[in-house]
């Protein structure tokens, strides 16, 4: 069988123009077939060729997943390969790009390095999320939210039939460590080390002065209520992405899902130096 990669990209086509260009050189060369879904064969106006593979169907027999985009275009790879071992080796095109693998000044060498194999894997957790009607698993984070307009939510959340906490706040967010960095740390929750097992729990705009964020331990089974007085309906969003709903006087259930994606590093790369270099980006 051809040796074959999943290539995603983020919608702003003008800016990953020339490095699709880089990647299909680097793929000529290396004797790889580029898979492109109908959505990116459009987006991007793509022709078959000895290298491009169009309107192809999203393999998981492929040996790569290569993003041209952020963090969220790097989350929809990381869903999409969850359990099936495919490594995501994301080129940043976003703000932060905290879960890319290199900037585009190192396609070059970075392309070079991916097309070979020359990466090490870091196998992250994920989330799942169980409602009366459906199971969600997120990479980053699951959150709630009260609606534009709705009054004040009152949210609670338990382990083993306890419960931990009632606040009344816009909402609540459940972060696995590679999410601890984001709505999470917004809302004030600590920052989780790659490798650590478990998932954070924060409130967002607490009307409280000891809300305070939660480490749940990765045996444990989280559970959210929402218990907002006047029936309002409280919003789900699934790493950033509008999933359903919550309704009044409904929970779902959280729990921590070990190894479920993989994701490319740069061989020697370390979690610190990441938090270091991208979030010293944003304060420069």
């Amino acid at each position: 069988m051809d040796r074959a990669i999943t290539v995603f990209t983020h919608r702003r086509v003008e800016q990953t123009e020339d490095c699709l260009g880089a990647l299909v050189d680097a793929a000529r060369g290396a004797g790889v077939k580029l898979r492109f879904d109908p959505e990116e064969t459009e987006k991007h106006g793509l022709a078959p060729s000895d290298v491009v593979v169009t309107d192809a169907e999203v393999r998981q027999d492929v040996e790569l997943c290569v993003v041209l985009g952020g963090d969220g275009t790097i989350l929809k790879a990381l869903r999409q390969y969850a359990g099936t071992g495919v490594p995501t080796y994301g080129v940043n095109f976003g703000e932060v790009g905290f879960l890319a693998t290199i900037d585009p000044d190192d396609i070059a060498q970075g392309f070079e390095r991916a097309l070979s194999g020359r990466f090490d894997v870091l196998r992250l957790p994920a989330i799942a999320i169980s409602t009366d009607d459906q199971e969600l698993y997120a990479i980053n984070d699951v959150s709630v939210h009260r609606r534009s307009g709705e009054r004040v939510a009152q949210v609670a959340y338990g382990v083993g039939g306890e419960t931990v906490a009632r606040v009344r706040c816009d909402g609540l967010v459940v972060a696995s460590p590679a999410g601890s960095t984001g709505y999470n740390l917004a809302n004030g929750g600590p920052v989780m080390a790659w490798g650590v097992e478990g998932f954070v729990v924060s409130f967002i705009a607490p009307h409280s002065m000891t809300a305070r964020a939660l480490v749940i331990a990765p045996g444990d089974v989280l559970e959210v209520a929402n218990q907002s007085r006047g029936g309002g309906a409280m919003d789900i969003h699934v790493d950033g992405r509008p999933s359903g709903e919550l309704a009044c006087d409904a929970s779902l259930s959280v729990r921590f899902v070990h190894e479920a994606a993989a994701l490319a590093q740069e061989p020697g790369s370390s979690f610190y130096r990441r938090l270091r270099e991208k979030f010293g980006r944003l304060s420069a």
